[in-house]
């Protein structure tokens, strides 16, 4: 029998010794009056090896996160949601019935405390407890104290068990929180109103990614998890709701990596009257604002570089970023034929026989700069090839009114002046099916209804997507997206025939979106 099991087969006989003695080892009856962070301050003025003299008692619930045994006694570690205390348990204090159930109580039980508060000869915050209560008995060991979920696999996996023993995991997820609320504050204070639109949509569109597929039985109808909430939102614009974001979920059946995960949140909005300079502004005072807020600093550190996110932030267009980084002579950047055949000859860029300069540069962009726009900078002027739902810019008509946000060399945000003329948009998706070829990521059916709204009249307007998995990666200084994702999709684990997956290292992949609103 391996260690696991004996240990598994140890809890159980332990949970049928404590059932034989009338316990109830997954009670619902015990009530915690107080949390843990409630008792810290109160013993701030205690002094060693004294008692509380107020002689309240206190009740609290939570898991036993250490144990040590000493006979008659035993000191163990006790941590709820708001933090860990230390629990004296004496045979002399609870009664020889109660110790003796409390003997077969192991670490990772959910218990319940009543007691009162004291200070340790080595001067740590105690309760000496009056009462025991079994809430629920653990029937699994939690990890070694001092080797914690060490495979980076398993705490994805067993993300339930990585929360009990990983604070820093904890500490992630709570400041996830903290940041969307925010972001929905500073929406809200600006006039932003919140909305919710399909998760299921009967064509795919806002965005150039493979769709996920469904059926749905009573329309008879295949319907597909949404891949941007965009073409919806733009609806609401010609609706006459003028400011409007979604914080959503989004799906793309693509390769996992330490950037992509199938299922993602997004933040998008729009604002009318507005260009894609209007969401510069409001981006710099959002992301350095958050900064501020949760990490107390705009000057950060993501995995060993030191990023400075005070505004303003460096603003530079395509063809600039590829001379002044890229390294790329400008008159080459400039002139369609040759910048055609320096992609064609740059090993790492592929490019699609019908794809022109616009993509082409794109391709040179992503290859020679990105990786190195570490402080935050935003890219502008895209090329009208990859911009498929972008305003022409009206000086040079080649390239849209659009940027994207880098940050560590990761693409934070895209956004842009919104195509407004239902003509010209209908062109544009004609045009980008017709050259569709064997792309499973460029859709083969327009949004007929999505071109009849614009044909009503959609008011001037910019939008934007954050992505907020990434964002909170910069702001957590975690290293994949897997880390600030409660459950990331994972391989299955081992099935009956025996092929395991767990314990290997998933492999990476690329993801496959092309620069999408992610």
């Amino acid at each position: 029998m391996s260690q696991e099991n004996q240990i598994l087969k140890q809890r159980r006989e332990k949970a049928e010794a404590l059932a034989a003695l009338g316990i109830n080892i997954f009670s619902n009856s015990f009530k915690p009056a107080n949390h843990v962070k409630e008792l810290l301050p109160k013993g701030e003025h205690l002094a060693a090896e004294s008692f509380d003299e107020t002689k309240f008692t206190y009740s609290i619930a939570g898991r036993i996160m250490s144990m040590r045994k000493f006979g008659k006694a035993a000191f163990c570690h006790l941590a709820d949601a708001s933090g860990q205390i230390q629990i004296y348990v004496k045979k002399d204090t609870v009664g020889e019935e109660q110790f003796a159930a409390f003997k077969k109580w192991d670490i990772g039980d959910i218990v319940g405390i009543e007691g009162k508060l004291f200070k340790t000869q080595t001067d740590e915050l105690s309760v000496m407890a009056d009462k025991l209560v079994m809430i629920t008995k653990s029937l699994r060991p939690l990890p070694e104290k001092w080797h914690g979920l060490t495979n980076v696999e398993t705490r994805y996996r067993q993300r339930y068990v990585d929360l009990i023993v990983t604070p820093e995991s904890r500490a992630i997820f709570r400041k996830r929180v903290e940041i969307i609320r925010l972001i929905r504050e500073f929406l809200g204070n600006r006039g932003f109103m919140e909305v919710e639109t399909p998760m299921m949509q009967p064509v795919p569109g806002g965005a150039t990614a493979k769709p996920f597929k469904t059926h749905h039985n009573a329309l008879g109808l295949d319907l597909y998890l949404r891949i941007a909430p965009e073409l919806y939102l733009k609806r609401l614009l010609v609706g006459g709701f003028e400011r409007v974001f979604e914080i959503n979920r989004n799906f793309r059946n693509e390769g996992l990596s330490t950037r992509h995960n199938p299922e993602f949140t997004m933040l998008e909005f729009y604002q009318a009257y507005a260009t894609f300079h209007d969401m510069m502004d409001i981006t710099e005072e959002l992301v350095s604002w958050l900064s501020q807020e949760v990490n107390d600093t705009m000057e950060i550190d993501y995995q060993g570089t030191m990023v400075n996110l005070t505004p303003p932030w460096r603003r530079l267009t395509m063809n600039e970023a590829l001379t002044e980084i890229g390294g790329i002579a400008s008159e080459v950047v400039k002139d369609d034929d040759q910048v055609l055949a320096l992609a064609r000859t740059t090993k790492g860029v592929k490019l699609e026989p019908l794809a022109g300069p616009g993509k082409a540069r794109t391709a040179l962009f992503e290859l020679l700069v990105e990786e190195k726009l570490i402080d935050p900078t935003f890219i502008t002027s895209y090329p009208i090839e990859v911009s498929p739902l972008a305003r022409r810019n009206e000086e040079d008509p080649t390239v849209t009114d659009r940027f994207e946000l880098f940050i560590t060399g990761r693409e934070i945000a895209n956004a842009f002046s919104e195509l407004s003329d239902p003509i010209d948009q209908r062109q544009r998706l004609e045009q980008q099916i017709a050259e569709k070829g064997d792309d499973e990521e460029i859709h083969s059916e327009m949004d007929e209804d999505f071109v009849r709204a614009l044909e009503f009249g959609m008011p001037s307007a910019a939008g934007q997507g954050i992505g907020i998995d990434r964002l909170i990666m910069l702001l957590t200084n975690s290293a994949s997206i897997r880390d600030v994702i409660l459950f990331p999709h994972m391989k299955p684990e081992s099935d009956d025939k025996g092929q395991k997956t767990q314990g290997k290292q998933q492999k990476e992949k690329g993801g496959t979106c092309k620069k999408c609103k992610e």
